[in-house]
C-alpha cells in the first residue's frame, strides 16, 4: 500500500487528488488539505471566492488555502472537521451563520453585515456620498483581472450563499442514435443477442451494447440505417439486407450532458451458426446479457423490444382467435332443412301441400 499522497496517485488507478489527500492525511497522517464539496463551500464563504468552483483557478486556489491552514499536529481530524463543518453548518441553504466557530473570520458573513448597513443607511439617508479611494479588495470584478470574484451582481436576498456561486448549466446535447437488437437461435432454443464492445475511451468506456450509429443531422435516416446494416454484416461476415430491419420504436435516455433517443429496431437471424468475426462483439443468451457490463440505455432498448416482441405475440393469437370464431360463425349460419323436427328422416314432397286442418 503507497503511504504518501504521491504515491497513492500515481501507484493506485482510479484514486483522485481529494481522494488521496483523505487518505494521506486521516489513515497515514500526511499533512495536506483535503478539498470535497463541503470544505470548497467553506472556503469560499470564508475567503469571499464567487466565482465558478469547478474553474481551474478557483480550483488551485481552493487546495493551497487547505494546505496552508490544515494542522500539522492533527490534520485528519482538521480535514474532517473542515468537511463536516461544511456538512452541518455551512450548509448549501440556510446556512447557521450564528453557530459557525469561524464567523469572525468569514469574508462573506462580514459581506452581508456591510451590505446590511449600507441598506440601512440608504433608507434613512444617511449613506454618504463620498466613497472611499480606495475600492474593496473583494469588489474588484469590474477590473476584470480577478479570477476569484463573482462575475453577476451581488443578490440581498442570498446573502452568504451569493458564495460559491453555481456555474449556469449548459443544455444537454441532443444526440439520435440508431440501434438494432439482432437475435439468432442459439442452443437449446434459447436466443442470442449480439454486442459489441465501446471503446476503451470516452462515453460509456469499455461497456457493451447493441450495434449501433450516430445519426448525423446531414445524413438521412435511410443513409443512416444502410451504414448500420453494413456495419452488422462486416460484424458477422455475411451479406444481410435492410429489409431484414424491423422498426421496433423510440427510448429515450438522459445522460448528464446528452439528451440520447435511441431509435430502435430489431433484425432475427434464422442461422444459429452465424459468428462474430471481430474481437469486440459476441453473442450472449438473455441470462449471459442481464449479467454483462451494459449501460442503463441498453437495459431500456431491450425491455423495448420484449414489450414490442409480447405485442406481435398477443396479435397473433388474437387474429387465430378471430378466424376461428368467424368459421363457427359461419358454419351456424348455414340454412337448417327441418331435419330435427322429423326427427333425422327425409320428408316426402306431398307434407309440403297439407293443409292446416290435415296437420292438425
Amino acid at each position: 500500500m503507497p503511504r504518501t499522497v504521491d504515491s497513492l496517485l500515481k501507484q493506485l488507478p482510479g484514486v483522485g487528488r481529494y481522494t488521496a489527500a483523505a487518505v494521506g492525511s486521516i489513515a497515514l497522517g500526511q499533512v495536506t488539505g483535503a478539498v470535497d464539496g463541503n470544505v470548497i463551500r467553506v472556503l469560499c464563504r470564508l475567503r469571499a471566492i464567487g466565482a465558478d468552483s469547478t474553474s481551474p483557478a478557483v480550483t488551485e486556489a481552493l487546495w493551497g488555502l487547505a494546505n496552508t491552514l490544515v494542522d500539522p499536529e492533527r490534520p485528519g481530524d482538521f480535514n474532517q472537521a473542515m468537511m463536516e463543518l461544511g456538512a452541518r453548518v455551512c450548509t448549501p441553504k440556510g446556512p447557521l451563520c450564528s453557530q459557525c466557530p469561524v464567523q469572525s473570520h468569514c469574508h462573506s458573513y462580514r459581506k452581508v453585515h456591510d451590505k446590511r448597513e449600507q441598506n440601512s443607511k440608504k433608507l434613512l439617508g444617511k449613506l454618504e456620498r463620498k466613497t472611499s479611494a480606495l475600492p474593496d479588495i473583494e469588489d474588484c470584478a469590474a477590473s476584470g483581472t480577478c479570477l476569484l470574484c463573482p462575475s453577476e451582481p451581488w443578490d440581498d436576498e442570498l446573502g452568504v450563499q451569493n458564495f460559491p456561486r453555481k456555474p449556469a448549466k449548459k443544455p444537454p446535447r441532443v444526440e439520435r442514435t440508431l440501434t438494432c437488437v439482432v437475435v439468432r437461435p442459439g442452443e437449446e432454443g434459447e436466443d442470442e443477442y449480439l454486442l459489441t464492445q465501446r471503446p476503451n475511451k470516452g462515453l460509456l468506456a469499455g461497456l457493451w451494447e447493441f450495434p449501433s450509429v450516430l445519426l448525423e443531422e446531414e445524413s438521412s435516416e435511410m443513409k443512416q440505417k444502410r451504414a448500420l446494416c453494413a456495419e452488422i454484416s462486416g460484424t458477422l461476415g455475411t451479406h444481410l439486407t435492410e429489409s431484414l430491419f424491423q422498426s421496433v420504436g423510440e427510448v429515450v435516455h438522459i445522460f448528464s450532458h446528452i439528451h440520447q433517443t435511441y431509435v430502435v429496431h430489431s433484425m432475427r437471424l434464422k442461422d444459429g451458426d452465424i459468428q462474430a468475426q471481430s474481437e469486440n462483439a459476441q453473442w450472449l443468451s438473455r441470462s449471459a446479457l442481464q449479467e454483462a457490463a451494459v449501460s442503463t440505455g441498453v437495459k431500456k432498448i431491450l425491455k423495448l423490444y420484449d414489450s414490442a416482441d409480447s405485442q406481435k405475440e398477443q396479435l397473433s393469437k388474437d387474429g387465430k382467435k378471430r378466424n376461428i370464431a368467424d368459421k363457427k360463425l359461419q358454419t351456424s349460419k348455414k340454412p337448417k332443412l327441418g331435419a330435427a323436427s322429423s326427427g333425422g328422416r327425409q320428408l316426402s314432397l306431398s307434407s309440403f301441400f297439407k293443409t292446416v286442418k290435415q296437420e292438425s
